[in-house]
């Protein structure tokens, strides 16, 4: 026992003297040099700002958007378009409409064919048209699909409306105990390469963060054609109501609690995967944004705090952003893009594992 303890002792002590992930340029080492540069390319687009609105409703009033866009936001991504969605409003219509249309001699004279409504992803598309007309900075399309057919066959009509990129949301919850990580994984990828290919622009990846090796994940998203991910597709956990013994959903807005989880991410894969990583979850401030782009980020999507406190909470973070790089001294974002990475690190696994036993061993109960 003694010796397994003083061989663990000496293990703590070379861990010790690891290398932690340290700043290109810590703070106060830069004289200011001026307003920092905000524009920033990602996805091969060219962005006013790294700071981007997010999938959201508010992507559905137009006014709203353009008041976002004046305030700093560098980019536009769409709320989904899922695939369920389109395929039970066509089913309803046919169930309604179409299928009574011939059970009588005079049906057609007033039951209208379905193809007088607005049924499948026109409404999007047009939505994506009227954003496009409206802002000056890129719209990026977001699909949420199931199936080959249903992410590859809107994904050449979104690029064709005049969507910039396209946002891949990979929201898929295992249920089945036959089917193993590997083939939910395997089928993953099948899809991006398909959509990659029927798409015509940059594709990137929206995950969750429900991955037993995010790090190869990402690697092979990026062997198959992907540009870009995002971290983290928020997870909607369920509740019980205990009285009617039903499943109830709510939905509660991300706050900076959230981001630790998304910075971990970041700074895993920045340096290590080519590809362009993006922040979503967790981004309420300035502050936060600073921490993602250190972290690796090249953008960082905001959705709770604006639809908390509308454009001026976009006008406060990319105030409150650009205000901490001057200060900092950094001329550019990209100056300040990864330089708390864990490329730093020369093992960044002993390094992780350090301050994990760290934080056990530091942490006291109150009172």
């Amino acid at each position: 026992m003694v010796d397994a303890l003083s061989s663990f002792a000496g293990l703590a002590r070379d861990l010790r003297d690891v290398q932690a992930p340290t700043a290109l340029a810590p703070a106060g080492s830069l004289a200011p040099r001026g307003l920092v540069r905000m524009a920033t390319r990602w996805l091969g687009l060219e962005l006013p700002s790294p700071v981007v609105l997010g999938a959201s409703p508010l992507t559905d009033d137009v006014d709203t958007l353009a008041r976002v866009v004046d305030a700093g936001a560098g980019a536009i991504v769409m709320r989904s378009l899922f695939e369920e969605q389109l395929a039970l409003e066509q089913m309803a219509a046919h169930h309604h409409i179409d299928a009574h249309i011939d059970t009588d001699a005079e049906a057609r004279t007033f039951l209208p064919d379905s193809s007088v409504f607005s049924l499948g992803p026109e409404p999007y598309l047009r939505q994506l048209e009227r954003i496009r007309a409206r802002v000056a900075v890129p719209v990026i399309a977001s699909l949420n699909g199931t199936t080959h057919g249903g992410w590859t066959r809107f994904a050449r009509r979104l690029a064709d409306a005049g969507a910039s990129a396209i946002e891949l949301n990979l929201y898929d919850v295992a249920t089945d105990p036959s089917r193993s990580a590997a083939d939910l994984e395997a089928a993953q990828l099948d899809v991006v390469e398909a959509v990659v290919g029927a798409a015509g622009v940059p594709v990137t990846v929206k995950l969750s963060a429900f991955y037993g090796s995010l790090p190869h994940f990402a690697s092979q998203l990026a062997k198959r054609g992907a540009r870009g991910v995002a971290v983290y597709n928020r997870f909607y956990q369920p509740d019980i109501d205990l009285d009617a013994l039903d499943v109830t959903t709510n939905l509660h807005l991300s706050t900076s609690a959230e981001l630790p989880l998304r910075l971990h991410a970041l700074a895993i894969l920045s340096g290590r995967v080519d590809l362009e990583l993006a922040c979503t979850g967790g981004v309420a401030t300035g502050l936060d944004a600073a921490k993602a782009i250190l972290c690796g980020a090249t953008v960082v999507q905001v959705v709770s705090a604006v639809l908390k406190e509308g454009a001026p909470r976009m006008a406060k973070i990319v105030a409150e952003l650009t205000g901490w790089l001057t200060t900092m001294g950094y001329a550019e974002v990209g100056e300040a893009r990864g330089v708390m990475d864990l490329t730093r690190s020369p093992d960044p696994h002993a390094w992780e594992r350090l301050n994990y036993m760290k934080m056990l061993r530091g942490w006291r109960p109150r009172g």
